[in-house]
């Protein structure tokens, strides 16, 4: 499972991946991503990082079926909160590059990342990794290069992951609270979901 103590992220972010030059870019959202209907009887939230192996193996595995399964049929509401682990330039990147996509393309983008996170990791070329998801998406190099060193979107994201630890006691990823009790810390299956869910009244 992923880990973070406390945050001390500041620029440090911004500096390892090795851009010298601070471009504020345009408008972002600072919401909660989620998917499924919001009126569900029962809120899955996860709290993920894009750096994490085990929140990556999670998407690329079980989360498939579980969307198929309770998303797309309107049986629970999903929310996925970020937070950051080692290392968290690319973790921070990540986010960034996925909410700068648009919303319609948050998710996509995400599982992109979670996809090539290994071969990134592999390659050792964090932004080039990166860089390749973002053009995908459609976004030019520099689109990317001004979403990633946003000055205000970097300590929006560093709040929300502050709150998370300090609010919501959250110290690992992936970590899964359904409706509002946490469940699971580390990776779930499916089955160890269906149990959580229909116990929460899905």
């Amino acid at each position: 499972m992923g880990r973070l103590n406390r945050l001390t992220l500041s620029v440090i972010a911004i500096l390892a991946m090795g851009l010298a030059a601070c471009h504020k870019a345009g408008g972002f959202s600072t919401d909660d991503m989620s998917l499924g209907n919001p009126g569900a009887k029962v809120t899955v939230i996860e709290y993920a990082s894009a750096s994490c192996p085990h929140c990556a193996r999670f998407n690329n595995e079980v989360f498939p079926a579980f969307k198929a399964k309770y998303i797309d049929t309107g049986k629970i509401h999903y929310v996925f909160r970020e937070f950051l682990t080692p290392p968290v330039q690319f973790a921070a990147a990540g986010f960034l590059t996925a909410r700068c996509a648009g919303k319609d393309k948050y998710f996509s983008v995400l599982d992109a990342i979670y996809h090539d996170q290994a071969q990134i990791y592999q390659s050792g070329d964090l932004r080039g990794g990166l860089l390749h998801i973002a053009q995908s998406a459609g976004m030019t190099e520099q689109q990317f290069n001004d979403c990633i060193s946003n000055p205000d979107a970097l300590k929006a994201l560093n709040d929300r992951v502050q709150k998370a630890q300090d609010q919501d006691h959250i110290d690992g990823t992936p970590t899964f609270v359904i409706n509002g009790k946490q469940t699971g810390s580390g990776e779930m299956t499916l089955p160890q979901l269906d149990a959580a869910i229909q116990a929460a009244g899905g």
